[in-house]
């Protein structure tokens, strides 16, 4: 295992801290980046939430290695047409966030849309918050106004995802132990309401095609559900503890799920199998042991846009950077009291929140994907193992496709 090299730390984005401020309430519990790379956006406690230009806070970041928020409220002239930076008070504690877009277009299931009160366009770009209160509150990138603000769950939105396909349909994830879809085309109305979870629900996350969602929460078990008919397809059973984060690789055949057993597993979401468990304690504990509180809990995984790479936040104050073919980390880096992770769009730079927070920022170790590789994930976007498991080729190669020799 090697530890990252210091050089790809590239800066922190901090909060300024009054003595009496060292409380809950602070945690920076999400962090997001646009789908097209232009925003990046963070809860940074006291019901706050920060959107920054992704290339603004790149050059800060360079140029200074920490960006702090006076750096962006001393009234700097923005040039026209240029991304504006929005710091936005959401009324509450700040959970759930996600970015919203409308590209590619895809049409709501909505009859009636030319009756609505918004009619977004091809470029929209929207932040959905999810509150301590129960509330989801909708904003707009580009002016950082209020759009609209939905009312029906009981407690925590915890988690919010957005469907990849355009249609700004919105998932939440609560502590009322349901999950809700929004159809923001319909003006923010609910669509259904998901309910198989007996616990908190924790995250969940769309396949790449949007027409699988999974989710996961207090509790051992991982749910995938078909988003066309809203029915449950089926449970993954293999963690030992809660699970309390999600992700689909870009090409949708497989799925990350990390659980306060100190374990992320590597699944395959069409057959519903274990292909590879990547270990955070070694020798692995008992089931019992990794039932129970330890110092190893992973709080959140995510999968780099590359197909081929993973980061993980744990509880022993490392961040971890693996490689899907292998079981033990890449790289490693430091990070006191992370919570939360996501890579940019382009795969060059890893995000992890604290529970100060603040933002710690990572540029990943740089590799070229092989060909087999990138002709495997373009084969894997539009095929499922079922599918591939049929194809008249040598087993070898079906098994390279299958994501068997992981």
């Amino acid at each position: 295992i090697s530890a990252f090299n210091p050089r790809l730390f590239i800066g922190e984005l901090l909060v300024p801290v009054a003595p009496f401020d060292q409380k809950s309430g602070r945690e920076t519990w999400t962090v997001a980046f646009a789908p097209d790379g232009s925003y990046f956006a963070w809860s940074q406690g006291h019901r706050i939430v920060r959107l920054v230009p992704w290339s603004k806070c790149l050059k800060n970041l360079a140029g200074t290695r920490r960006l702090s928020r006076q750096n962006s409220e001393g009234g700097t002239v923005v040039p026209v047409g240029e991304p504006r930076e929005h710091t936005i008070d959401c009324g509450d504690i700040v959970w759930g966030l996600a970015f919203g877009s409308s590209v590619p277009e895809k049409q709501s299931r909505c009859v009636n849309i030319e009756w609505h009160r918004f009619k977004f366009g091809q470029d929209q770009l929207l932040l959905a918050t999810g509150l301590n209160n129960g509330r989801i509150k909708i904003w707009d990138v580009y002016t950082g106004k209020l759009l609209l603000n939905l009312m029906d769950h009981t407690d925590i939105v915890r988690d919010l995802t957005f469907a990849p396909d355009g249609s700004l349909m919105l998932v939440s994830a609560s502590r009322d132990k349901t999950l809700r879809v929004w159809d923001l085309k319909d003006d923010g109305n609910m669509v259904k309401v998901l309910r198989s979870h007996q616990n908190w629900v924790y995250c969940s996350a769309f396949s790449p095609d949007s027409s699988v969602l999974c989710s996961v929460g207090a509790g051992k078990t991982v749910f995938l559900w078909d988003m066309d008919k809203y029915s449950l397809i089926r449970k993954l059973e293999g963690h030992h503890n809660d699970v309390v984060s999600c992700e689909f690789s870009p090409d949708g055949a497989l799925l990350a799920t990390a659980s306060y057993d100190t374990r992320v597993i590597i699944w395959d979401p069409h057959m519903g199998t274990v292909l590879i468990e990547l270990a955070h304690l070694f020798p692995p504990p008992s089931p019992i042991f990794a039932g129970g509180a330890n110092d190893r809990w992973v709080r959140s995984v995510a999968f780099c846009h590359d197909g081929r790479h993973i980061a993980s936040i744990t509880d022993d104050r490392m961040v971890r950077f693996w490689t899907i073919d292998e079981t033990s980390p890449q790289a490693i880096a430091p990070l006191t009291n992370g919570l939360c992770c996501a890579f940019s769009t382009d795969g060059s730079f890893l995000a992890a929140g604290s529970r100060d927070g603040s933002v710690h920022f990572w540029a990943c170790p740089k590799s070229i994907a092989s060909l087999q590789h990138l002709c495997r994930m373009a084969l894997r976007r539009v095929m499922s193992t079922q599918q591939v498991q049929m194809l008249p080729i040598p087993p070898r190669i079906r098994s390279y496709l299958s994501y068997q020799d992981l």
